[in-house]
């Protein structure tokens, strides 16, 4: 992979809370904190599913690449009515945010939104391409756990390519689609459940 992310490294991590419900409205949120506080290259950012006795919802996280635009990022993060994390520091009601920040900062859950080499995967590419282009670690395919895809297998990405940090490492779910290719487990806009009941 090239770019500026270091996988091994340890990253500042803030978890940001917006009050946010779904996956959906927690993706946005990322696409808009990106922007207005200008996120550097090299940033991870993800949602997390928020379960307490207080919260029920989504946060995301951010990895920023180093201390000094972490600080950069949470003096503008404490200027605003979100809730934040960063290390021992809160900024409002941080339940969520901390949970966020402490679960990408093990790298333990976490689905990736934002991270380096997002910007490539669009419309179809081979699993080489994805695993040398993008900070992905690894990928499994639902229903056959130890199968390894071939390196040129292509992946229809549907421009909606969302890894999940599992044990430490960017886990990318692929099912089996149409003519021997694979596809990204979870879809861009989902069906509800319910949609044709109504």
């Amino acid at each position: 992979m090239s770019g500026t992310y270091d996988p091994s490294g340890v990253h500042p991590v803030i978890g940001v809370d917006a009050g946010t419900a779904t996956l959906r409205e927690a993706d946005h949120l990322i696409r808009d904190l990106r922007t207005t506080l200008a996120l550097p290259p090299g940033t991870v950012a993800c949602t997390h599913l928020i379960r307490t006795d207080t919260r029920r919802g989504t946060a995301v996280s951010l990895a920023l690449p180093e201390r000094v635009s972490a600080e950069r990022v949470w003096q503008q993060l404490t200027a605003t009515e979100l809730s934040a994390a960063l290390d021992d520091r809160r900024h409002g009601p941080s339940e969520a945010a901390a949970l966020a920040a402490a679960e990408h900062a093990a790298r333990r859950s976490g689905r990736a939104v934002l991270y380096a080499g997002v910007e490539r995967l669009t419309g179809t590419v081979t699993v080489a391409d994805l695993l040398e282009s993008t900070a992905i670690d690894q990928l499994t395919v639902v229903g056959a756990p130890s199968t390894t895809p071939a390196p040129t297998t292509p992946i229809l990405t549907q421009d909606h390519v969302r890894p999940e940090w599992r044990a430490g490492r960017l886990t990318l779910a692929l099912v089996p689609a149409v003519g021997n290719t694979l596809a990204p487990f979870e879809v861009p806009n989902p069906t509800p459940c319910c949609a044709d009941h109504v």
